[in-house]
């Protein structure tokens, strides 16, 4: 069983600055592509970042210049590091990763439940 466990969010204003993380645990051999994913409310899921397992990134076009990926493969982890938020960045922000769990299955497709993300004064 894997579990994919997000901490981070919270209410900031305007200009301001978050890390999300996202730790992955459990029956894990290796972790592919990770990424974070947004929704607001009324709005469709979206991706803001992915990484692939050698550190190739790609951003939304919404969060160029302002967010960082990064992971750590040691520890299983990404993060989202976010700066000058906008309230337009409110939404629940989820980690996902496409996990292989021995060296024998294909990858599978895992999601955290979700860290909300206020950006207001």
């Amino acid at each position: 069983q894997v579990q994919l466990v997000e901490s981070g969010g919270g209410l900031v204003q305007p200009g301001g600055s978050l890390r999300l993380s996202c730790a992955a645990s459990g029956s894990i051999f290796s972790i592919d592509d990770m990424g974070w994913y947004r929704q607001a409310p009324g709005k469709q899921r979206e991706l803001v970042a992915s990484i692939t397992s050698i550190g190739r990134t790609n951003y939304a076009d919404s969060v160029k210049g302002r967010f960082t990926i990064s992971r750590d493969n040691a520890k299983n982890t990404v993060y989202l590091q976010m700066n000058s938020l906008k309230p337009e960045d409110t939404a629940v922000y989820y980690c996902h990763a496409f996990i292989f769990t021995s060296w024998a299955s294909t990858k599978a497709s895992y999601w955290g439940q979700g860290t909300q993300v206020t950006v207001s004064s």
